[in-house]
């Protein structure tokens, strides 16, 4: 960074102490530097003038040059005035201008006569031509209409009330490039902006705030986006990198008795092609000399706890311990009891170890542990406390990988000599471009297909006006021995969003359903009452198990057969996937029925419509991150989107991820020990990023 760049914003002139102060607290603005990162939000083209004669109520912002005739004041009420500037362009044509607010300042400030330029979005008001709050300039300070493309910063309100807008940054902006008098360095090597045809970094600075057209704003984003990709994947790819050359892998060179034995005797339907690809690939991994990292995605259903128990027996085969984290008590109790029944019959001691296992069985696992007699642990975060050691921990699976930081599964390395081999599971799919943002540094398997007789749940829209007819259908469902989830989204009244709400809904539903037994589950309850509840869900005490989200991930009740959603529109679409993947676990046909209002924005349709048609986790994945961003889906800030992307969009920007990973794969691949003088440049200004206060052990 050029000395200038670092200097302190405060000295910029037009900021000063208090204006320093504001930048400070609402936009994160310290030094140049940050104001010239501090990018546009959009541009308008200001680079033609209009006639008042060839404007009309449906064009975008347009400019017209010339003078006020006249002001006139009306009176909106005691404190408020609405003040009306009536402007020509000298054809004998006249429109008005309007301000609502900031009249007084206008009267002031404008001379009637005087020539100006003024900028705005026009309507038609009383039958002429009006813009409300216009942008007024001198036209003898031609520097705003000869610039090309105008920029717009996002401001907040406090900086809006103390007038800083838009208009305010883009001058300090102004003045700070006309103080750049030098290039600015580059900061990527001339064989990668030559091969890929980009902007060097100081025009694309420059021209990201101030394009002549639309064709040289693109060039200057597609620049400024492929930089800060690729230094996102080349930071992963090092970190994966370091930690193969690192960290040698334990060799589980065979394939012994318990996988055979399984294989032959306990397996419970044919593995899908998909599975079988999947433990091919993690047997490869395992076999090669190095950690093993691996991201196991499949939908609901897709079979991920068995590919992940024949991984396990194949570091049993070996002579090594195995251990499954998840990430509540129910799941890992779930994971327990699913692990048992495939491994009937079978010599294999396995234990649950959580935050409940308490005095003597505690101990008597800990000791198992410690001497191998137990060869797979089931449990919680309780497995990585410091009391809890193997005896040779060879591999690791971790389910819901979003709910565990990365310091939490580092201590499980910890527990063993070498690191144990790692598999990652996650019933989240995860689009392409965000896995290989999130989770670059592991190699990505994916079960793409459910087992044979499994059949899709059937998703319906409905309007709350039809909830008699939807508690008809409820009733009809018990009755044949099946049980519902009903899932609210609010615990408690909002006044803000007018929601239904859980705990007037669950008196509602024992009116509704005096014949049945409800359960209540959310997530303020105590921890040993939430787990009662769903135990009585579970065991079928209970039919209907009225909830919030946190029954999203992992319960596994394969006689519920109908999931409703309450207030449908205000979830995403993950969320809504999730959901549904509650029910389609037994034979039974199943249903998820979203339930909303009739007035529905358009997104929102959307994302009911998508839900209805079809039950591909990937395609909803892929539809939520474009309909969202990033930054909204579920998880994402725990598995590494803790930086934070300027100017790229990973829900738009796939082919540029895709770009960036290649070229850094590539150098990765060259200079792994990041030594060559080649790419000097790349190394030094990866070590600049990471000075900042980018979370960038969180992407790793």
């Amino acid at each position: 960074m050029t000395p200038l760049l670092q200097q302190d914003i405060q000295y910029l002139p037009g900021v000063g102490p208090s204006r320093k102060k504001m930048l400070n607290e609402e936009l994160g603005i310290l030094t140049y530097g940050d104001l010239l990162l501090y990018y546009p939000y959009k541009h308008v083209d200001r680079s033609r003038l209009y006639s008042i004669g060839e404007l009309n109520g449906d064009m975008p912002f347009v400019q017209v040059k010339g003078h006020i005739l006249s002001f006139e004041t009306f009176k909106m009420s005691a404190r408020k005035e609405r003040v009306v500037a009536h402007f020509t362009d000298g054809s004998g044509r006249v429109m008005d201008l309007t301000w609502f607010n900031g009249g007084k300042y206008a009267k002031q400030n404008y001379a009637i006569g005087k020539e100006y330029i003024v900028f705005g979005r026009p309507n038609v008001y009383n039958g002429r031509i009006n813009v409300t709050h216009p942008d007024i300039d001198a036209a003898d300070k031609l520097e705003l209409s000869a610039m090309g493309m105008q920029p717009y910063y996002n401001t907040t309100e406090k900086m809006k009330k103390v007038g800083m807008n838009s208009r305010s940054v883009e001058r300090l902006v102004k003045t700070l490039l006309d103080a750049l008098k030098e290039s600015l360095p580059e900061t990527l090597p001339d064989f990668i902006t030559q091969k890929l045809h980009l902007m060097s970094r100081d025009e694309a600075l420059r021209k990201i705030h101030y394009p002549q057209n639309a064709k040289e704003l693109e060039r200057a984003r597609t620049r400024l986006k492929f930089e800060e990709l690729f230094y996102v994947q080349l930071n992963i790819l090092r970190y994966a990198s370091d930690q193969r050359r690192k960290f040698r892998g334990y060799i589980f060179s065979k394939v012994g008795d318990n996988f055979n034995n399984f294989y032959r005797d306990n397996l419970p339907f044919p593995l899908t092609e998909a599975q079988k690809r999947v433990i091919r690939e993690i047997r490869k991994d395992m076999g090669s000399g190095r950690q093993m990292n691996r991201l196991l995605q499949g939908d609901v259903g897709s079979g991920k706890t068995l590919v992940a128990l024949m991984s396990m027996l194949i570091a049993l085969d070996n002579g090594y311990q195995a251990c499954i984290m998840a990430p509540t008590e129910i799941l890992a109790e779930q994971h327990l009891q699913t692990i048992m029944a495939f491994l009937h019959d079978m010599d294999i001691r396995v234990a649950l170890l959580t935050g409940i296992v308490k005095g003597k069985k505690r101990q008597e696992i800990l000791d198992g542990l410690l001497d191998g007699t137990v060869q797979i642990l089931v449990g919680t975060h309780a497995v990585i406390e410091d009391t809890v050691q193997f005896a040779r921990l060879g591999m690791v699976v971790v389910d819901e990988q979003h709910r565990f930081g990365v310091a939490q599964r580092a201590k499980l390395w910890s527990k063993s000599v070498n690191p144990p081999h790692v598999l990652v599971m996650t019933a989240t799919p995860i689009p392409r471009t965000l896995a290989m943002t999130l989770y670059g540094d592991l190699d990505v398997s994916v079960i793409d297909e459910l087992p044979p007789g499994r059949k899709p749940v059937v998703t319906q829209h409905v309007y709350d006006r039809s909830l008699p007819s939807l508690y008809d259908s409820i009733r009809n469902q018990i009755r044949q021995g099946r049980q519902v989830y009903i899932v609210f989204p609010l615990i408690e009244e909002s006044e803000k969003i007018d929601l239904k709400n859980l705990e007037d809904g669950f008196e509602v539903l024992r009116q509704v359903f005096p014949e049945f037994r409800l359960s209540k589950v959310h997530g303020k309850m105590k921890p040993s009452d939430k787990e009662e509840e769903m135990r009585k869900f579970v065991s079928g005490e209970t039919q209907i198990l009225v909830a919030t989200t946190v029954i999203e991930v992992g319960v596994n009740v394969p006689n519920a057969s109908v999931m409703v959603i309450l207030d449908a529109q205000r979830f995403g679409l993950s969320q809504l996937h999730q959901l549904r993947g509650r029910v389609g676990r037994g034979a039974d046909q199943s249903y998820c029925i979203l339930v909303t209002n009739v007035k529905l924005a358009e997104d929102t349709r959307k994302r009911i419509d998508i839900m209805c048609e079809t039950n591909d986790g990937f395609r909803i994945a892929e539809a939520d991150l474009k309909l969202r961003g990033p930054g909204d889906l579920e998880g994402t800030q725990q598995s590494g989107m803790a930086f934070d992307l300027k100017i790229a969009d990973i829900a738009r920007d796939g082919q540029l991820v895709q770009m960036a990973r290649d070229e850094a794969q590539q150098i990765i691949d060259d200079d792994p020990t990041c030594e060559k003088e080649r790419y000097a440049i790349l190394w030094r200004r990866l070590k600049e990023i990471r000075k900042t206060n980018i979370n960038w052990g969180a992407i790793s």
